[in-house]
């Protein structure tokens, strides 16, 4: 490619194609993509870095991100968007840009509440149970011991929650039951770190 050099390697950024695609697909900007490609592969060692577009970011580098790094559910946010195949929560650029799709200010209050039930949903059965339940509260009230929740207020908070949100009563909370809750009280999706 000439020219590529004058422009101090930058060239090797996202093909124009893809830019377009990019845009069609997430709720970013041009320059919010061209900014997040930079943003990734910064967050891989200097010799991959004119390959980041085929490179796996691991999630030890992607929890250093300021948006993940005081995020109580940081390792489920990794775990719901990576679509790596090891299962072990690295991203490639697309993961990347996904993430930060929901987690813009554009992305609409389905598509948030969408990953925030995913995110809440611990055990990836596609329901949110008491376990689940249990571990988002957990999450929100931090693991210190002053923090933490007696049994007894755990499970009342428990039992409040699925009073407010189990519509069908069956004892879980399923995506449309979720989405209804949030489309009530827009705090409960923020409490998945969806929204700053």
């Amino acid at each position: 490619a000439e020219g590529s050099g004058a422009m101090g390697g930058s060239a090797s950024l996202v093909p124009r194609e893809l830019l377009g695609e990019y845009q069609e697909l997430t709720f970013l900007s041009k320059q919010e993509i061209l900014l997040a490609y930079k943003r990734f592969s910064e967050l891989l060692p200097k010799e991959e870095r004119e390959n980041a577009w085929s490179a796996r970011v691991p999630k030890s580098q992607i929890l250093t991100l300021p948006e993940l790094r005081a995020n109580p559910f940081q390792h489920r946010i990794c775990h719901v968007f990576s679509t790596s195949e090891t299962r072990d929560d690295s991203m490639s650029f697309e993961d990347f840009l996904d993430m930060l799709s929901v987690f813009s200010d554009s992305a609409t209050s389905d598509i948030k509440s969408h990953y925030a039930f995913r995110i809440f949903d611990f055990d990836d059965d596609g329901t949110l149970d008491r376990k689940d339940l249990e571990q988002v509260v957990n999450c929100l009230t931090g693991q210190g011991e002053e923090s933490r929740l007696s049994s007894e207020e755990m499970e009342q908070l428990i039992q409040n929650i699925l009073e407010e949100s189990d519509i069908d009563k069956d004892g879980t909370i399923n995506l449309a039951e979720f989405q209804h809750v949030v489309s009530r009280s827009p705090d409960f999706a923020r409490c998945g770190g969806l929204q700053r």
